[in-house]
């Protein structure tokens, strides 16, 4: 119970600080600015046909914005590329300093840009998987509470993700609320377990409880009428 009652508190307290704060605070959603910029179709003066001239083994082909200029995205041999729409210019791989140029631009908070690193292999943990294949990336970091960070991707030029220390708390807070402290996966063993005997323990204290304090009760009242009528009989026989 000892066992038991430790995560109960642990759950209490991570599901605590999981509910305290908006989740969209949290996901990082204030971090970065909502454009709501519509791709000017008028400017795609270069021509999707030069472009599959160009590159003619292209996939997943899209059309989209990059800072103020409207770009084509798209992937050969599993390799990102950013084609300026306008001219037909490559744009990738980004620079250093053309990623922080996009990184001021998406970011909506104050503060000056604190540090800036290359990542092209190894990721960190904070970086979903589901964006790994985008490496490399540029990891800014700005100057600001919580030490907000934009990951910038070096091949696309979107935001890949987005960080505070609020959200890497919360991501340490997850990981102890579904007692997975590695893969922060809801399916484990560790977890059905703890949660099968902290059932049983909860049924098991009712069942004491019933003994030790219902049954205790009806018995201490079902022994005081019987303690007034012997009193009452040994006064007579006084």
């Amino acid at each position: 119970m000892l066992f038991v009652g430790s995560q109960f508190v642990i759950w209490s307290v991570t599901g605590a600080y999981m509910v305290f704060f908006d989740i969209d605070y949290i996901h990082g959603d204030t971090l970065v600015k909502n454009h709501q910029t519509k791709v000017p179709v008028q400017q795609l003066n270069y021509p999707m046909s030069s472009l599959r001239a160009q590159y003619s083994q292209l996939e997943k082909l899209s059309v989209g914005m990059h800072i103020n200029k409207p770009v084509y995205r798209f992937v050969q041999d599993d390799v990102h590329y950013m084609v300026d729409a306008q001219t037909g210019e490559l744009l990738s791989p980004l620079s250093k300093e053309q990623a922080l140029k996009v990184a001021q631009y998406e970011y909506a908070g104050s503060g000056s840009i604190d540090s800036v690193e290359y990542i092209d292999a190894n990721p960190p943990a904070e970086l979903s998987s589901r964006v790994h294949s985008a490496l490399p990336a540029w990891r800014v970091k700005f100057d600001n509470v919580g030490s907000p960070t934009l990951y910038i991707s070096e091949r696309t030029g979107e935001v890949l993700g987005k960080r505070h220390q609020w959200w890497r708390l919360f991501d340490w807070m997850f990981r102890f609320h579904v007692m997975d402290y590695q893969d922060s996966e809801i399916d484990n063993f560790l977890l059905f377990w703890v949660t099968l005997f902290a059932i049983f323990a909860a049924v098991m204290g009712a069942v004491l409880i019933y003994f030790t304090v219902i049954k205790n009760k009806i018995n201490v009242q079902g022994f005081i009428p019987r303690l007034h009528k012997n009193n009452n009989i040994e006064q007579g026989r006084v």
